[in-house]
């Protein structure tokens, strides 16, 4: 978007303004565009900007006119970033998902690249581009959510604060990852013990930053994955979209853990309750006599405070 990276949301008024009172022709556009804003001139570069809009449903083209898309007359008639950040993050993957990463710390351009590439693959671009990275950064900085620090972006107050009740409200949301089983609802989970459904960009966010693999079980299919969390989803919902809360575990092993047959300590390492008895020779194999061991997931995934708050609670521990 032209106008600079934290005024985005600003270009996107005028330019609905502008199509909203005069139904322009392409050429119009173009011209209004390079009268509007400052070192504006290619035509290629305003018509992939206006494209783009396009997609997203602000704008929509009928006989060389151009005028105001579904997303641009909602957008329009509630005047608020709040139904422009949910219209932005229905229509594009992954916002929802860079905010979550935000939550476990601030972030480079370049990381901010790899984290959407990583969690995203069907974006297809390539390694080390950072164009369409930033163009994502800077809607978020636009809309409040991502402050820049020095070289690196990081969620406000207005972006913690929205992500702590996306996990749950966007459950419903109907993209489905590319790295998934074809039989399986996107960000739907279900164990033994519960069925529970997060934003799936949340459940995308968590596998990529554990190799979508369980540390436990070894099991590296999507679908047979689970989000689980250390500090527990109804006891503490002010840490449900914390990443240093959850692990990604096979639903059997998720179901193990939440019913308190074994636990993880400080060190990563597997505590088994003495009296978990099994004649599975996977739980016997992959919990059991793992006692003691360190499970494969990299320093600093778990707050240690939440490891140890979850620990305290277990009676035979």
């Amino acid at each position: 978007m032209f106008g600079g990276g934290t005024r985005y949301v600003e270009t996107l008024d005028t330019i609905l303004e502008f199509v909203e009172a005069h139904q322009p022709t392409t050429d119009e556009l173009v011209g209004w565009h390079r009268g509007s804003f400052q070192n504006v001139s290619s035509r290629d570069s305003i018509i992939r900007r206006v494209s783009y809009l396009q997609q997203v449903g602000f704008l929509h083209q009928t006989n060389d006119h151009w005028e105001l898309g579904d997303a641009g007359r909602e957008y329009i008639e509630q005047g608020d970033v709040a139904t422009l950040l949910r219209i932005m993050c229905d229509r594009n993957v992954g916002l929802r998902s860079l905010l979550y990463a935000l939550v476990a710390g601030p972030m480079t351009m370049a990381e901010v690249s790899e984290q959407q590439l990583d969690t995203h693959p069907e974006l297809g671009w390539s390694r080390g581009e950072t164009d369409m990275a930033k163009q994502r950064v800077n809607w978020l900085r636009s809309m409040g959510l991502v402050e820049k620090r020095g070289d690196e972006y990081a969620l406000t107050d207005d972006g913690l604060q929205f992500v702590e009740s996306a996990v749950e409200e966007w459950a419903d949301s109907d993209w489905t990852p590319s790295v998934s089983d074809a039989g399986s609802q996107a960000g739907t989970y279900e164990t033994t013990a519960h069925a529970r459904s997060v934003d799936p960009e949340f459940r995308a966010t968590v596998l990529s930053r554990h190799g979508r693999t369980c540390p436990v079980s070894g099991v590296d299919h999507p679908g047979l994955l689970d989000v689980a969390h250390v500090l527990s989803w109804s006891d503490y919902p002010e840490y449900r979209a914390d990443l240093s809360n959850v692990l990604a575990l096979s639903k059997t092993h998720h179901a193990a853990f939440d019913r308190e047959l074994f636990t993880i300590d400080q060190d990563y390492r597997l505590r088994v309750n003495p009296e978990f008895e099994t004649e599975s020779d996977v739980l016997q194999r992959t919990i059991i006599d793992r006692e003691g061991e360190r499970i494969s997931i990299q320093e600093e995934s778990l707050n240690p405070q939440y490891v140890t708050q979850h620990n305290s609670s277990l009676a035979w521990l």
